[in-house]
C-alpha cells in the first residue's frame, strides 16, 4: 500500500484476502490500533468487557462470531467519539486445563496428585495454559479485530487473583457465604467429585437392582405406599417420600395378601401383569397426589430417626415426579439426589448449612452412623439391605435391570451422586435485587432478557467451591471444626496475619500458611477448595484492573460496562455470575447493554465437530474469500438474533459476490472517471446545491442511511444495520451509477455545462462513497480502509492528530475518522419519493420487455405511465427522462386517467383468516362483488367495513391493470403505477437498434485490438440479407459515430491489412472487419 498522494488506478479485479493482508501490514507499520486509542484519550469512556476464553483449544466459528460482534460495536463506539479500551482476557484455571494434564500424565486419582505434589501438578498446568495463545492472536488479528493482546489479563495472575479474593471477602463480610452440601457426581475409588462434563463423558450399561419397597402410614399401618428404587444403599438415609400433586393415585387391595398398597394409577403395571380390576387386585380408592401431602410413614430404618423433629418421614409433593417410570412414589435421601435435596430443603427437613444425613466416608463406605453396614462399599451393601427388607416384609418385589449409567472416566467405576461439602453464595435472598438490576440492562434480542429474568426469579444458592488443584484458592482460613473462620481480602492482610511473604496465590504457595486463632481455638488452616472458574470470570470487571488495589478512578468511571457480548450459553454462565457479584458488591448490574448470539452449526444442522470434519476450516474460508466477507456473513445472519445458523461456505462466497464486489465496482467506476480530471479534488460544497435530481436523490438516501445506522447501532441491532447497508450499495450501483453513466463520460473541453455536470456527479459520488466507507468501516474494516486509502488523495489533510470533527479529511486510517452525521439540508423527501416511483416504472418496463423478448437495447416508440395522483405525476415528471434513457423510449407519457386503469382487491387469507376465522368466506365473497367505485373508495380511505367487519388496506393485496384495447400495448403494474408499453418494433426502430449494436461492436473490437482514436483504420461489414437495406441506410450515421470510414465488405481492397475479423451471430449475423 504505497502512499503517493495521488489517486491511483483501481484494478478490475481485487484479490480480497491479499488486499487484507497488505492492510494488516500497514496497520502494524503505523500502529493503527494503538494510535487510534491515543487520539481519543480524554474523550468519554466507552467501557467494554471481553469474556475470557480458554487458550487450550483453537478458536472456532462461535469465537469468531462473538469477536466480530464485539469488534463491530467497539469500532462504532470509537468512531462515535469515545475512548474505548479493548483488552483481551484469558480464562486460565479450571477443569479444561486439569483434564488435559490428567490425560498427559496418566493421573487417575486425587492421591496421585498429592503424591507427585500440588506444586509439580500445577506447574504442568501452567505450562499448557497459553498453548494456543499465538493461534488465537493470529486468527483474531486476521479477522481485523482490534484488541489489546499485549496488555491482556489472565485469571492466573496474582493481581487478578487478589481482586477475586477481595470480591469474595465483600460477600463474606455481608454474610452471603455459608458452608453446606451440594449433590454432585462422585468417584469413590479416587474420592473426588466430578463435574457434569466429566460425568457425561463415560456412559456404560450397568445392571442394577430394581426393587419395590413399602412404607406403612403412621395413621393407618395397613395402608402402605410403594416406592421403586435402583439404589437400595440410599434407603438407610431416607427422610421423605414424594408424589405428584396433580396426578391420580390409587389405593388397591392385593388379592393374594390382602395388603393395601398406594401408587400412581397409571403405574399399576409395575406390580401387576393383569390390570383388570378384581383379578389380582381391587381398587379401594382413587385420589390426587395432593391428598397424600403431609402424611407420616414408618421410617424404613431408624438410623436417623431424630430427623423426625425437623419434619422427616412424611409425604411431600413436587412436579418433578413423573409417570414414565417407577410407581409415582419417590423415596428421597437428600444426601444422594439433586431433587431429593431441593425438595427436602424447601420443606424444612434439612437447612442450608445444617446437618445432612450422609453416612459415607470419602471412599463411599458406610460409617458408624449406619452400624449394620459399617465399612461396606455402597454397591456391596445392596444385597444385605434387600435381605433385611425382605425379612421385615418391606420388600414387595425385587428385579434386576440394565440401563445406561455414568462411570468415572479415570477409574472406570460407577459414579454415585452424593452430597459434597461446598461453600455457597446466598443468591436466593437477593432475587428481588437481581431482578431490579436486570431491569436496568438492555438485551438484544429482548426475548433472551425475559428468559434471563425467569432464571433470576428462580435462582438458587451458588456453590462456588471446587475440590480441585489448579484454580484460585478460596481465601478462607478455619480451625478444625469451623467454629472460627477468617476471610482474607488481600495479600497484605495474609502477610500481616501469618507473618509470611506471599509471592503467588496458588495452592502450593498458600496451603501451608497458617494463622493463629485470635480466640485461642488452635491454628487456622486454609480450606482445601478452589473457586469455581465462573466466580473468577464473574469477578472480571474488578480483577482485570486489580481493583480496589489499583485503578480506582478508572474503574469507577467505567463501571458498569457499556457493552458486553457472548453466546446464548452464557445466559446461565458469565452473564449470571456478573450480575450476582455486582448486585451483592455494588448493588448495580455489571453491564448496561448486551448482545446475545446464537449457535453456529454445521451445514447439516449438526453441532460442528472436528472429528466429523463437517465444517470448513475458518482459516481456509478467510484465505479464500477474505475476513470482511466472513464478518458480514455472520453479522447479517439469524445468529445475531440468538437463533441458530447453519454455516455454509457458499453463504460467505455470496456475500463477496453480492455485496463486496458491487461496492468495489462502484468505487472503481468513480475513481476511473475522477482520474481523467487531473488535479480533481472533492468539494463537498457542490453537494449542498446539486442541481441534478439524481445527485439530490443519492445524497438524500445516504443521509437516510446515516440516520438509520446511527439509530440502530445505538440500539445494538446489528441484524437490521447490515441489510440496510447492503440495500444502499445495491441502490448506488443499480440506480445511481447505472442511470448516470452518461454524465461521467468525457466531454469536449469547451463544453462548460457538460464539465460542470461532470464535476457535480464526481463530487456527489465521492461524497457518497466516502460516507459509505466510513459508515461500513466497523463492519468491513479492510475494504473500507482499502477504498479510503485511495480516496483520501481527493481530500484535504487533517489539521490535528487528535479526535477529528469531520470525516472528509486525509488521515492515516479510515478508523481514525468520526462517523458521518446526517445532514438534514440534504434530505429531500420528494426527490426520494420521485426516484422510488421512477424505479417502479423502470422495473415494470423491463418486465414487459422480458415477457415480449424485446432486448433492452431495442428502441421502442413510447410507454404510458398511469399514476394515482397529480402529486405522483409531478414527482415522476422530474425524472421521466431517465425512463426514456434506461428503457430506450422515444416518448414517455404520464397520465392520471383512472378510466384506463382497473384496480382489483384480493384478500390476504393468512392475515384475515387468523382474525375472522369462520367469517372469512363471507368477507372474501363480498370483496369479489365490489364495484370499481367501491374499490376506488376502499383504496382512497385505506379500508372499509365489509360484511360486518372493518377490513384494512394492509389486509388485502391491491393490483392494477390496463383496460385499453389498442394493439401491441402490453401492461404491468405495481401498487402505485401502471405502465403500458408499445411493443411494436417498426423498421426504423430496428434500424436504430442494429446501428447502435454495430457501433458498440466496433468500439469493442477496437479496444481489443489496442487501436487508438488517432489510428487510421477502416471498418467493413456484411449482414444477413434480411437486414442489409437497414445497414446500408445507416452507413453514414455509423461512420460518423465511430469517426472512421464504414462500408460494405465487398468494397474492401484485396491488399488491405486486416487486424480484426469477427462474426457476431447474436446481432443479425453481422460480420465486421477492421483494416489499417
Amino acid at each position: 500500500m504505497a502512499d503517493t498522494g495521488v489517486l491511483q488506478e483501481v484494478p478490475e479485479r481485487l484479490n480480497f484476502p491479499k488486499a487484507e493482508e497488505e492492510i494488516l501490514a500497514y496497520w502494524k507499520k503505523i500502529e493503527a490500533f494503538e494510535n487510534s486509542g491515543r487520539r481519543h484519550e480524554g474523550l468519554p469512556e466507552y467501557s467494554f468487557y471481553d469474556g475470557p476464553p480458554f487458550a487450550t483449544g483453537t478458536p472456532h466459528y462461535g469465537h469468531i462470531l462473538a469477536g466480530t460482534i464485539k469488534d463491530t460495536v467497539t469500532r462504532y463506539a470509537h468512531m462515535n467519539g469515545n475512548h474505548v479500551v479493548r483488552r483481551f482476557g484469558w480464562d486460565t484455571h479450571g477443569l479444561p486445563i486439569e483434564f488435559e494434564i490428567d490425560k498427559l500424565l496418566g493421573v487417575r486419582t486425587r492421591d496421585q496428585v498429592l503424591e507427585m505434589g500440588i506444586d509439580k501438578y500445577n506447574e504442568e498446568c501452567r505450562k499448557i495454559v497459553m498453548r494456543y495463545s499465538e493461534e488465537w492472536r493470529a486468527t483474531v488479528t486476521r479477522l481485523g479485530r482490534w484488541i489489546d493482546f499485549d496488555n491482556d489479563y489472565k485469571t492466573m495472575n496474582k493481581t487478578y487473583m487478589e481482586s477475586v479474593w477481595w470480591v469474595f471477602s465483600q460477600l463474606f463480610e455481608k454474610d452471603y457465604v455459608y458452608r453446606g452440601f451440594k449433590v454432585m457426581p462422585y468417584s469413590y475409588p479416587i474420592a473426588t467429585p466430578m463435574s457434569n462434563f466429566e460425568a457425561g463423558s463415560n456412559y456404560q450399561n450397568k445392571a442394577d437392582p430394581y426393587i419395590f419397597v413399602t412404607f406403612p402410614l403412621v395413621e393407618d399401618p395397613e395402608t402402605e405406599l410403594v416406592a421403586m428404587t435402583t439404589t437400595p444403599w440410599t434407603l438407610p438415609s431416607n427422610l421423605s417420600l414424594c408424589v405428584n400433586p396433580e396426578m391420580d393415585y390409587v389405593k388397591v387391595c392385593d388379592k393374594e395378601t390382602g395388603r393395601k398398597l398406594v401408587l400412581l394409577k397409571s403405574r399399576l403395571s409395575e406390580l401387576y401383569k393383569n390390570l383388570e380390576d378384581g383379578k389380582l387386585f381391587t381398587i379401594v380408592e382413587t385420589f390426587k397426589g395432593a391428598a397424600l401431602k403431609g402424611k407420616q410413614y414408618q421410617p424404613i430404618f431408624d438410623y436417623f430417626e431424630k430427623m423426625s423433629e425437623s419434619g422427616a418421614f412424611r409425604v411431600l409433593t413436587d412436579s418433578y415426579v413423573k409417570d414414565d417410570a417407577g410407581t409415582g412414589v419417590v423415596h428421597q435421601a437428600p444426601a444422594f439426589g439433586l431433587d431429593d435435596f431441593r425438595v427436602c430443603e424447601a420443606n424444612g427437613i434439612i437447612e442450608k448449612g445444617g446437618y445432612l444425613p450422609l453416612p459415607l466416608d470419602a471412599n463411599c463406605r458406610f460409617t458408624k452412623e449406619v452400624p449394620d453396614y459399617e465399612g461396606q462399599l455402597v454397591f456391596d451393601a445392596n444385597k444385605p439391605i434387600q435381605a433385611n427388607l425382605k425379612a421385615r416384609k418391606r420388600l414387595w418385589k425385587a428385579l434386576v435391570k440394565s440401563h445406561s449409567y455414568p462411570y468415572c472416566w479415570r477409574s472406570d467405576t460407577p459414579l454415585i451422586y452424593r452430597g459434597v461439602p461446598c461453600w455457597f453464595i446466598r443468591v436466593e435472598k437477593i432475587r428481588d435485587r437481581l431482578l431490579k438490576n436486570q431491569e436496568e440492562t438492555y438485551w438484544v434480542p429482548k426475548a433472551v432478557s425475559k428468559r434471563f429474568e425467569n432464571w433470576l426469579a428462580n435462582a438458587i444458592d451458588w456453590a462456588v467451591s471446587r475440590n480441585r488443584f489448579w484454580g484460585c484458592p478460596l481465601p478462607l482460613w478455619a480451625n478444625e471444626d469451623f467454629s472460627e473462620i477468617k476471610c482474607i481480602e488481600s495479600v497484605e492482610m495474609l502477610e500481616k496475619l501469618s507473618g509470611k511473604k506471599v509471592d503467588d496465590l496458588h495452592r502450593e504457595h498458600v496451603d501451608d500458611i497458617t494463622i493463629p486463632s485470635k480466640d485461642g481455638k488452635g491454628v487456622l488452616r486454609r480450606v482445601e477448595e478452589v473457586f469455581d472458574c465462573w466466580f473468577e470470570s464473574g469477578s472480571m470487571p474488578y480483577a482485570q484492573l486489580h481493583y480496589p488495589f489499583e485503578n480506582k478512578e478508572l474503574f469507577e468511571k467505567s463501571f458498569p460496562a457499556d457493552f458486553i457480548a457472548e453466546g446464548l450459553d452464557q445466559t446461565r454462565g458469565w452473564f449470571y455470575t456478573l450480575m450476582v457479584l455486582s448486585t451483592i458488591v455494588f448493588d448495580k448490574p455489571a453491564f448496561k447493554n448486551l448482545i446475545v448470539n446464537g449457535m453456529v452449526l454445521a451445514e447439516d444442522g449438526e453441532k460442528m465437530s472436528k472429528r466429523k470434519k463437517n465444517y470448513p476450516d475458518p482459516n481456509h474460508v478467510i484465505d479464500k474469500y477474505g475476513a470482511d466477507a466472513l464478518r458480514l456473513y455472520l453479522i447479517n445472519s439469524p445468529v445475531v438474533r440468538a437463533d441458530e445458523l447453519r454455516f455454509t461456505e457458499k453463504g460467505v462466497k455470496d456475500v463477496q459476490k453480492d455485496v463486496l464486489l458491487p461496492w468495489y465496482h462502484a468505487y472503481r467506476f468513480v475513481v476511473e472517471h475522477a482520474r481523467t480530471h487531473e488535479g480533481f479534488q472533492a468539494d463537498v460544497s457542490r453537494c449542498k446545491n446539486a442541481p441534478n435530481v439524481m445527485d439530490q436523490w443519492v445524497l438524500a438516501v445516504v443521509q437516510n442511511l446515516v440516520s438509520f445506522v446511527r439509530k440502530e447501532m445505538e440500539a445494538y441491532r446489528l441484524y437490521t444495520v447490515v441489510p440496510e447497508l447492503v440495500r444502499f450499495i445495491e441502490q448506488l450501483t443499480n440506480v445511481y451509477i447505472k442511470l448516470n453513466r452518461s454524465r461521467f463520460r468525457q466531454c469536449a473541453p469547451d463544453d462548460a455545462a457538460g464539465l460542470e455536470d461532470q464535476y457535480n456527479a464526481l463530487n456527489t459520488s465521492v461524497e457518497v462513497l466516502l460516507t459509505v466507507c466510513v459508515l461500513m468501516a466497523p463492519c468491513t474494516p479492510f475494504l473500507a480502509e482499502h477504498m479510503y486509502f485511495n480516496l483520501r488523495a481527493l481530500l484535504p489533510p487533517e489539521k490535528k492528530a487528535g479526535p477529528l470533527e469531520d470525516f472528509r479529511v486525509c488521515s492515516d486510517s479510515v478508523h481514525y475518522l468520526p462517523l458521518p452525521k446526517p445532514q438534514e439540508d440534504l434530505f429531500d423527501a420528494e426527490v426520494v419519493e420521485a426516484v422510488s416511483i421512477l424505479n417502479d416504472a423502470i422495473d415494470l418496463g423491463r418486465k414487459i420487455r422480458e415477457r415480449n423478448t424485446l432486448p433492452l437495447k431495442q428502441p421502442l416508440s413510447k410507454m404510458i405511465v398511469f399514476l394515482k395522483s397529480e402529486e405522483d405525476l409531478k414527482l415522476l415528471d422530474r425524472v421521466k427522462g431517465y425512463i426514456k434513457e434506461e428503457l430506450k423510449l422515444k416518448d414517455v407519457i404520464l397520465s392520471t386517467d383512472g378510466d384506463k386503469v382497473e384496480a382489483t382487491l384480493k384478500p390476504n387469507g393468512k392475515v384475515l383468516g387468523k382474525r375472522l376465522r369462520g367469517d372469512l368466506k363471507k368477507v372474501v365473497a363480498a370483496i369479489k362483488k365490489m364495484t370499481a367505485e367501491e374499490i376506488s373508495d376502499f383504496i382512497a380511505n385505506g379500508g372499509a367495513d365489509i360484511a360486518g367487519h372493518h377490513i384494512d388496506l394492509s389486509e388485502v393485496y391491491t393490483s392494477y391493470s390496463y383496460k385499453g384495447t389498442e394493439k401491441n400495448m402490453e401492461s404491468d403494474a405495481s401498487h402505485r403505477v401502471v405502465c403500458v408499453l408499445d411493443t411494436l418494433v417498426t423498421e426504423e426502430l430496428h434500424e436504430e437498434f442494429l446501428m447502435n449494436q454495430v457501433i458498440n461492436l466496433v468500439q469493442r473490437m477496437r479496444k481489443d485490438c489496442g487501436v487508438k482514436p488517432t489510428d487510421h483504420i477502416r471498418v467493413y461489414y456484411t449482414v444477413a440479407e434480411k437486414y442489409a437495406a437497414q445497414l446500408v441506410h445507416a452507413e453514414a450515421k455509423i461512420g460518423a459515430a465511430i469517426a472512421k470510414p464504414f462500408a460494405k465488405l465487398a468494397d474492401k481492397p484485396e491488399d488491405a491489412n486486416v487486424i480484426s475479423d469477427k462474426t457476431h451471430k447474436s446481432v443479425c449475423n453481422v460480420r465486421l472487419v477492421i483494416t489499417t
